[in-house]
């Protein structure tokens, strides 16, 4: 009868500290909620600074040909931007390839414009003293769909194909720790330490209000960031290699979960901590 009395004891512990767990959780759920209220204002988001210098950079001549992005088409007609970012990726038949919005100015550079986007590339991320052209023009171009519900493009096979593509390389294990887009968003209920987790392996609200707000301001790292850096990021810390920029690989998990997140309305850029 003792280990039958022990484990009695033992289980009446955990029973009794599950609801001061759960409590302490939902504190902290709304302290981080809190929080995000209190930088949530538009009118104090650093990130619009990136929107101001991507329009500059949008309508400034450049490279051999000595033109501006402004004949750039995005999908909707060369040079209209608004509502633009709401269905990318999407298939471009004069490159016969889905895109993403990176992928596809750096093919407005190079086709249009003449311009080496070496040094763009080596770029792509801000840091201390190393502005980023491609995050100030996500910034700018994201920001003109704002408001806009996500139109996931899907009826070009090759759209079709990426998707599927995506959801694939969501949930493939690899890498040192042997994980996956899936083993920390497979679930609902997930966290890390007080950081509560989306679950992103089917459509939802979870799926809707991540995919629309990126491009995000990052206070963390006073720099505003793509959704290329939040992947390329997450690759980081699943320990697998790191993603090439402007990867199809990166632009079939984006169609992904912009097909899961489909209606959600984009409120961009926005701000986290």
């Amino acid at each position: 009868m003792r280990p039958i009395t022990a484990l009695s004891a033992v289980i009446a512990v955990v029973l009794c500290t599950m609801p001061i767990v759960a409590k302490a959780q939902d504190a902290s759920e709304k302290e981080i909620e809190r929080y995000r209220e209190m930088i949530s204002d538009p009118m104090s988001n650093p990130g619009f600074l990136a929107v101001d210098r991507g329009e500059q950079l949008w309508a400034e001549k450049r490279g051999t040909k000595n033109v501006s992005l402004e004949s750039c088409d995005l999908g909707l007609g060369a040079g209209k931007l608004e509502g633009a970012f709401a269905q990318l990726p999407r298939y471009f038949k004069d490159a016969d390839r889905v895109m993403d919005l990176e992928q596809r100015l750096l093919w407005c550079m190079q086709n249009l414009q003449g311009l080496d986007t070496k040094d763009v590339v080596a770029r792509r991320f801000s840091g201390p003293g190393k502005p980023s052209d491609m995050e100030d023009l996500v910034a700018f171009i994201a920001n003109k769909s704002s408001g806009m519900k996500i139109e996931p493009q899907l009826s070009h096979p090759k759209e079709q194909e990426m998707a599927a593509v995506g959801e694939e390389l969501f949930h493939r294990r690899g890498g040192v720790m042997d994980f996956s887009c899936s083993t920390c968003h497979g679930a609902e209920g997930k966290r890390i330490r007080l950081q509560a987790l989306p679950y992103l392996a089917g459509p939802g609200k979870d799926a809707q209000v991540t995919m629309a707000s990126w491009p995000t301001y990052r206070v963390s790292q006073s720099a505003l960031r793509t959704f290329q850096h939040r992947l390329w990021d997450c690759y980081r810390q699943q320990r697998w290699p790191a993603p090439e920029y402007g990867s199809d690989g990166i632009t079939a998990l984006t169609l992904y979960l912009n097909k899961i997140a489909a209606g959600g309305e984009l409120a961009v850029p926005s701000i986290k901590r």
